[in-house]
């Protein structure tokens, strides 16, 4: 926990305005007269502007020629209709936290946000456009914001919804995606892509956020607690307005509740836990399908996340 302390001190100070005045000579072009939110709610969370650089158009390569991934070790799998299989290693998406990525015909942006767990693939077309999204380095509700660069609106990574800006109002769509281990993803697509190793100097493989998922309560996050006593940090998987606990799921094996099949297999490490992303605490392979079989969308988050974003959802306990 020490380890995760530092980090979070070097890389993260507070700094919280409650005032679009504050942000103005950063952020120029952004249209302030249109939100959605409470300025108090966002923070920054210590890198500046594009200080946690997004990929663009990442390298992928044959399933079969990519080398130095753990078989337990995360990736977020994307399985489109008339392309290929792609994965996209959490080791990378740990340090970058979007890329912007055309799969088939259709313009993606694939995001993962360490401090909620929250591993979403958008579509990045909407009526202003095709947009290409950066990291803004301020957090909501500890959830990464994104910001598109056609019209420096800000999004918010969680919901898809555009909060902040010309496009205030707006929202992304979400695509059928999932994490799953890297073993998981091969066997099941061994004609896939993978997302090369990006040119950058990142200590890919490890983990700067060592033992997150076992704190006591979220980085830069005060709200009030889960309900049902469900810890801050547990895994929930979130359908909609509904969210299932990890822990549930994986007592069950499988769940099939308003129309909703959800399925747990072990061979997954959480990519939060320990440096070494392959051997952290299991976590398991998640996936929800319909009752037709068909993947939907979803995502595995931590419960303060889903609580903080769907204060109205339901809650999908045991009997």
């Amino acid at each position: 926990m020490k380890h995760l302390i530092l980090a979070l001190t070097l890389l993260w100070p507070l700094t919280a305005q409650a005032s679009p005045e504050f942000w103005r000579n950063v952020w120029p072009d952004t249209d302030f007269s249109k939100s959605s939110v409470e300025w108090i709610e966002i923070l920054s969370g210590g890198p500046p502007k594009d200080g946690i650089p997004a990929l663009n158009d990442p390298a992928m390569i044959p399933v079969s020629q990519k080398s130095g991934l753990a078989g337990r070790e995360a990736v977020v799998a994307l399985e489109p209709d008339g392309a290929s299989a792609r994965a996209y290693p959490v080791r990378y998406l740990m340090w970058h936290e979007i890329a912007n990525d055309t799969v088939g015909d259709v313009p993606v942006a694939v995001t993962f946000c360490p401090l909620c767990n929250t591993a979403i693939v958008f579509d990045r077309r909407t009526d202003a456009g095709v947009l290409e999204f950066g990291v803004s380095g301020l957090l909501r509700f500890s959830d990464m914001i994104m910001f598109d660069r056609q019209t420096e609106s800000w999004w918010q990574q969680a919901t898809g919804d555009a909060i902040v800006g010309e496009l205030t109002g707006a929202k992304l769509r979400q695509l059928p995606a999932f994490l799953e281990s890297w073993d998981s993803f091969v066997a099941r697509n061994p004609e896939g892509l993978v997302m090369d190793e990006p040119a950058a100097a990142r200590a890919y493989g490890t983990n700067p956020y060592e033992g997150y998922d076992s704190s006591f309560r979220p980085f830069l996050y005060s709200g009030d607690p889960v309900p049902h006593d469900i810890p801050a940090m547990a895994r929930v998987i979130a359908v909609g307005e509904r969210a299932w606990t990890l822990e549930r799921l994986r007592d069950a094996g499988r769940i099939a509740e308003a129309g909703v099949v959800l399925t747990w297999e072990a061979g997954q490490a959480s990519a939060l836990d320990t440096r070494d992303l392959g051997a952290g605490k299991e976590v398991g392979n998640v996936r929800v399908r319909d009752a037709d079989g068909a993947d939907m969308v979803h995502a595995v988050m931590f419960a303060f996340a889903f609580d903080a974003f769907h204060p109205d959802g339901e809650w999908m306990l045991a009997d």
